[in-house]
């Protein structure tokens, strides 16, 4: 006996079950199959064009302090470390055979000129004779040769007169600048060679300091770029203000001016020295500590500003971005991005205004694709853990 629901009847039934669950699985897929996205609509805004650039302080005038003559250092007057004016006396060479050389050369000098009169007369004589044919010229020539000569060896002795007195000098070391003056390489009893050996002292000038930072050549080229196309307007090169973060991350309270950058580009690194000058009444800053400057280079009146989620990069590395036409559908866009500003990309060519980024949802779209969109809610930043 054949059961009752076998043959052709029972295939039937089930291919039309699986043929309603198939379309009613379709219908499904393609409602759950539209994208949802997110977008940012691009809005212009003015921005402060800024760079941050590591450097190292240094003084604003430096003096090294080395002796001038030879002797026995006598005694130090300073105290190391202490702010001292320009003149002071720091050092005391041995004067006494500078003071002998000097009187030396002064009695030769006064010897010379208390015979120096009696010579001028004799020839100033002889030259009256002569007119008269008193004298022979032969004589004449001769008072006339001595004066002179009395007269050359006068200047002479001047000369070395004054040498001796500059030699003399020479043993007081005062202070060539007004500054910070730091340690004493040398203390009295010391053999001093003039111009020559380490340095005695040196002092530096504070109250001023200069910031060197190097700044790639191409990123000078941009900002010349940038001026001239009027992209940025409010600042140049030579005038830029300079705000400064200490090494420890506080910010410096005086504001500097970018002095200017150097005429050469360092054929290894490819990068100029920038040279900023700073305030320093505090004595806050100095020589050697490492600091970040960070230079206004302008104003960006109509910045395009994309928030860093919505950009990638593509597999040569060029930076692309999905936004969403006139008619809803996804279009990439390859773009050139100048800096970071904060978590956006300022970007330059590429992105409008108006334009409506994608920001959610760019692994589940492609371009010609019509996603649907939700509105974009920013998620804020996580708080921080609670101390223990």
């Amino acid at each position: 006996m054949q059961h009752p629901y076998r043959g052709g009847a029972v295939p039937l039934a089930a291919a039309l079950v699986a043929c309603g669950l198939t379309i009613a699985c379709s219908k499904k897929e393609q409602v759950k199959g539209t994208p949802e996205v997110a977008v940012v609509t691009l809005q212009p805004e003015r921005v402060a064009i800024t760079s941050e650039l590591p450097g190292r302080t240094s003084a604003f005038l430096v003096a090294e302090v080395h002796p001038q003559v030879n002797g026995i250092v006598q005694q130090r007057v300073f105290t190391e470390g202490a702010d001292i004016k320009q003149g002071d006396l720091l050092y005391q060479i041995d004067p006494r055979p500078y003071q002998a050389a000097y009187d030396t050369a002064a009695a030769a000098l006064a010897r010379v000129e208390a015979n120096l009169p009696a010579i001028r007369k004799r020839a100033e004589r002889f030259k009256e004779l002569l007119s008269v044919n008193a004298v022979g010229h032969q004589d004449f020539e001769d008072a006339d040769a001595a004066a002179k000569q009395a007269e050359a060896e006068a200047q002479s002795l001047k000369a070395g007169v004054e040498s001796a007195r500059i030699n003399l000098g020479y043993t007081r070391i005062t202070a060539p600048i007004s500054g910070r003056i730091g340690k004493s390489n040398v203390t009295p009893g010391a053999l001093a060679t003039a111009y020559q050996g380490p340095a005695f002292t040196t002092i530096q000038q504070l109250d001023q300091v200069y910031v060197d930072s190097p700044q790639s050549s191409a990123m000078l080229l941009a900002l010349q770029r940038n001026l001239a196309s009027n992209r940025l307007k409010g600042g140049t090169p030579d005038q830029a203000k300079v705000k400064l973060f200490l090494e420890d991350g506080t910010p410096y309270p005086q504001q500097g001016l970018l002095k200017f950058s150097d005429v050469t580009v360092d054929p290894t690194t490819g990068s100029q020295i920038l040279r900023m000058v700073f305030p320093n009444p505090k004595h806050v800053l100095l020589p050697g500590m490492y600091v970040r400057a960070v230079v206004e280079e302008g104003v960006a009146e109509q910045a395009i500003l994309a928030p860093q989620q919505g950009v990638t990069r593509d597999p040569k590395g060029n930076a692309v971005a999905l936004v969403l036409d006139g008619s809803g559908k996804v279009e990439q866009r390859t773009l050139k991005v100048d800096r970071a500003v904060g978590s956006k990309w300022l970007v330059t060519e590429g992105l409008n205004a108006g334009d409506r980024l994608i920001v959610e949802g760019l692994q589940k779209v492609r371009p010609g694709v019509t996603p649907k969109v939700v509105p974009f809610e920013s998620k804020p930043a996580a708080p921080a853990p609670a101390a223990k």
